[in-house]
């Protein structure tokens, strides 16, 4: 009887061992997955279905700020429809029309050949898409499995991806990028199927691209700083954005006056930019790595790599404010979640 009380007691000591081990791994498994979820930050989370519920129950409300609701807009220009949208002839030169670059767009298009969106992206029932934005607060962030997660992810100009996976992720759907902020070589911080949007600001950029697609002398002129005079981006892979959509960003959300183009313009940055455009396309939208230091400290870093400060932005020809209360309302309505919170 001694013998048997005894295995009944070793059997519930190792009974409580082993259930202790188990709740262990479960709660480290629990852990593990809402870490994944939420990356580091409070705003964090893995993107979800649900959310396209709460798009569909507010679509009223984002028809009311101007977006579309259809989720079916024709981003790039297309070689059979490359005016201005709603226009038989545009009025206005780039940024926001096409006037006197009609044909650079037409040599650019016929080669470049594609026009839009992956069959894989267009056919999702609920598009998730995250813009990764090149400012210092994502450093550190430890959102790169989270970013990798989203259907549709778009950086911005020649932000690097190899060496800051841990924090920006590795995937890339689209790169928005202008020729001076082009890297050499596409293919070193993208994947082989990348999108490469240009996103044109002046006749020039078009010029520049017809350039370097035909493989013609390069003109140097007209650039605020040297483009890439070799550029090894895969035609089959550039698509030029619509400037209906600059337009609509300086216009529509940032209330920019249309009149002062011509004089010392003040234009969107790439990223509000992308921000819109993603608005136009996508279901879910969140956003990481936004916005500038607010004290002004003009030896503060504002990108998550490299060592460009404040400073850097003396000569900026863009309304950083309007910028900033644009996201802020951008938040406040729904319309965008931050996956870190703007510097």
């Amino acid at each position: 009887m001694e013998h048997v009380k005894m295995s009944l007691k070793t059997a519930k000591t190792w009974s409580v061992r082993l259930i202790t081990v188990l709740l262990f791994f479960i709660s480290f498994y629990i852990s593990h997955v809402f870490l994944q979820s939420y990356a580091g930050t409070s705003k964090a989370r893995t993107p979800s279905r649900m959310a396209c519920s709460t798009w569909t129950n507010s679509s009223k409300k984002w028809e009311a700020l101007g977006f579309n609701v259809t989720r079916r807009a024709q981003l790039f220009l297309r070689l059979g429809d490359f005016l201005w949208k709603d226009s038989s002839s545009s009025s206005l030169p780039l940024p926001y029309g096409v006037k006197g670059s009609e044909f650079y767009l037409l040599k650019v298009l016929a080669i470049v050949a594609n026009y839009g969106m992956p069959d894989s992206v267009e056919s999702l029932p609920c598009r998730t898409c995250v813009v990764i934005g090149n400012g210092f607060g994502i450093k550190n962030s430890s959102l790169g499995a989270t970013i990798n997660k989203y259907d549709v992810v778009i950086r911005l100009n020649n932000a690097p991806v190899r060496g800051y996976e841990r924090d920006v992720g590795s995937k890339t759907t689209m790169r928005f990028f202008y020729p001076e902020s082009a890297s050499d070589n596409p293919d070193f911080h993208n994947e082989p199927n990348t999108m490469m949007v240009l996103v044109p600001f002046k006749q020039q950029d078009l010029r520049w691209i017809k350039e370097i697609l035909y493989d013609e002398k390069r003109m140097r002129r007209g650039f605020w700083k040297p483009p890439p005079q070799f550029w090894l981006g895969k035609a089959s892979q550039i698509r030029i954005l619509d400037p209906f959509f600059m337009q609509q960003t300086a216009s529509r959300l940032l209330n920019l006056p249309m009149t002062s183009i011509n004089q010392n313009p003040s234009h969107p940055t790439t990223g509000i930019l992308a921000i819109y455009v993603a608005m136009n396309f996508c279901d879910v939208v969140h956003v990481a790595g936004f916005g500038y230091p607010e004290n002004r400290d003009q030896r503060q870093p504002i990108h998550y790599y490299g060592g460009d400060t404040m400073r850097s932005m003396t000569a900026s020809h863009h309304d950083l404010r309007r910028e900033s209360e644009a996201l802020r309302r951008l938040e406040h309505t729904g319309a965008i979640l931050f996956l870190t919170r703007p510097s």
